[in-house]
């Protein structure tokens, strides 16, 4: 695996190349202002209409249509929802798509699952955070950075790595790491994590430990703690030193009742359930599944969304962390900002 920082990446190979940022959520939030703060010539494609217009327009970005972007820009990225992409893509994109011009995307999901077809004359790379793009923004403020992955799947110009590498430089990523991979590999190990473990995983478990401790007769704001609101402090150790880590702060009791009753929870007929999920991200089915249900109207994803919400634990939470000022005051998410 290579792994590359700032002083592999060369800040020429964006010189006098305009950037252009298609989106202005998350990452499109993190990528467009970190790249302005690094001295690129950025501007942003959104909707004349969207609420987004007038966010990064307070931040001093310059907000075109995203036809009008795409066509004054060398380096287009889309960082538009993976179920829109394709009809942006078609309708205000591929018209402006001028051999040597660079199309980038910071999630391989449309490209690898042939939702987009770029020009074979155009360059087509990936530069992908390793997370939200509100902590790419805030890590790059505080002088470090978030690890990028970089990935080339179309190269006529030759440069294109040095562009990736430049680019991801430039929001942050060479402080941290620049880990290159595939395309294929990102996408499919992102959706994966996604489904098996960081999202879907981990709420269902944190939900299903609530509903037992709930079901059993204790009170939901115990349940609450011991289920969601530590979760994190168990995450922090792991992210800062591995599992071993976690395992040598805990006390010794909690070690123990890990070791030995963490495998009936999570056991080999959860590890096939993954290998099923696996499967059907492999094969393209969860990405034709995801772009029927969002062609449709979403009404399933709507439902499920709007049920979620409602769970006791998301109320319960909610009347917690009222108590609890000092984590408003270190928000990563500010709605009215990003």
């Amino acid at each position: 695996m290579n792994i590359y920082y700032d002083k592999d990446a060369d800040p020429k190979y964006l010189a006098g190349k305009r950037i252009a940022i298609i989106g202005y959520g998350s990452q499109g939030f993190g990528h467009s202002n970190n790249l302005k703060d690094s001295g690129a010539d950025v501007i942003v494609g959104l909707r004349p209409d969207s609420p987004s217009v007038a966010k990064a327009q307070s931040a001093g970005l310059e907000v075109l249509p995203v036809a009008d972007a795409a066509e004054r820009a060398d380096i287009i990225m889309l960082l538009t929802p993976d179920e829109l992409t394709p009809g942006i893509y078609k309708r205000d994109i591929e018209p402006h798509l001028k051999a040597g011009k660079y199309l980038a995307v910071a999630h391989g999901f449309s490209i690898h699952f042939k939702k987009i077809v770029p020009p074979a004359d155009v360059n087509v790379f990936m530069v992908a955070p390793k997370g939200p793009g509100h902590l790419v923004r805030r890590e790059y403020e505080k002088g470090a950075g978030v690890p990028c992955l970089i990935a080339v799947a179309q190269d006529p110009s030759g440069d294109t790595k040095q562009v990736a590498l430049a680019y991801a430089s430039a929001i942050g990523g060479g402080r941290a790491g620049i880990i290159e991979t595939t395309f294929k590999e990102e996408t499919e190990t992102d959706l994966f994590g996604e489904q098996s473990v960081l999202c879907g995983g981990v709420t269902a478990l944190i939900q299903a430990g609530f509903e037992t401790l709930v079901e059993a007769g204790y009170a939901p704001e115990m349940a609450y703690f011991e289920c969601l609101h530590e979760m994190k402090l168990i995450v922090d150790l792991m992210y800062e030193g591995g599992i071993s880590t976690m395992r040598y702060s805990i006390s010794n009791t909690a070690e123990y009742g890990d070791l030995t009753r963490g495998k009936r929870v999570i056991g080999p007929e959860v590890k096939q359930r993954m290998k099923e999920i696996l499967g059907e991200i492999q094969s393209g089915q969860f990405a034709d599944e995801w772009m029927a249900e969002a062609e449709s109207g979403k009404p399933n994803f709507t439902r499920l969304v709007e049920s979620e919400k409602k769970h006791q634990i998301e109320e319960v939470g909610s009347q917690l962390r009222g108590l609890m000022p000092w984590l408003a005051s270190n928000k990563i998410v500010d709605k009215a900002k990003n």
